[in-house]
């Protein structure tokens, strides 16, 4: 169970590693799922939780996770999230994997499993490890480019642009927890830009490693 009032790092990936994303419509709608299923009110798919929300556009949607950190690669993607309800967090996961591939599945005449079993869960344990997986989280588009060139590599479906601007309308993430710990923009920049820096490092010095040990 993804526990009330902690933070997790949540990943899956395509089953056979397999796309999971195949053009730009499919990132957008992955990202209008997290936004929509992310209500206390029953939902039951994308066009009802739209219609919901316009008959009820005066009331409050209160939402059963806070967002930290998200990420959409091709084949696989990461959030970090924060339950707010008893089984908040399962319930959203259990509804945006299962919404996003029923949208799939129909868009792309298929039928079965999308993703590779369940979700992937790590409970953050301390601030530092919090900062550093979000800086992680936030990266990880950049960090994998270069490896599979494709249209992919033209777009970015990161939270990094929510952090970096701080002025998204309708911002998917709760920011403050992050942001608070750094005194300027900038400076929260640097640390984002260091950790992408040792992500290449490390990939290119395992790279480096790898064709010594074939020599």
């Amino acid at each position: 169970m993804i526990a009330e009032g902690e933070y997790f790092h949540i990943y899956n990936r395509g089953v056979d590693k397999r796309s999971i994303f195949e053009d730009e419509q499919d990132l957008r709608r992955f990202l209008m799922s997290m936004r929509e299923f992310n209500t206390t009110v029953p939902v039951g798919g994308i066009y009802m939780a739209s219609l919901k929300k316009r008959k009820e556009s005066n009331l409050a949607r209160h939402p059963i996770v806070s967002i930290v950190s998200y990420c959409l690669n091709k084949n696989h993607f990461h959030l970090i999230l924060r339950p707010l309800t008893e089984k908040g967090g399962s319930l959203y996961m259990q509804r945006l994997c299962a919404g996003y591939t029923k949208y799939f599945n129909e868009k792309y005449s298929r039928s079965g499993a999308l993703f590779q079993g369940k979700y992937k869960r790590v409970l953050i344990e301390t601030n530092e490890q919090l900062l550093h997986v979000h800086a992680y989280v936030s990266v990880n588009d950049r960090a994998h480019r270069g490896l599979n060139p494709s249209w992919f590599d033209k777009v970015s479906f990161s939270s990094v642009g929510e952090y970096i601007t701080n002025t998204t309308s309708n911002p998917l993430c709760e920011k403050a927890i992050i942001l608070d710990q750094f005194s300027t923009i900038a400076k929260y920049n640097n640390f984002i830009e260091s950790t992408l820096m040792d992500i290449l490092e490390r990939k290119k010095h395992q790279k480096d490693l790898s064709k010594i040990c074939l020599e």
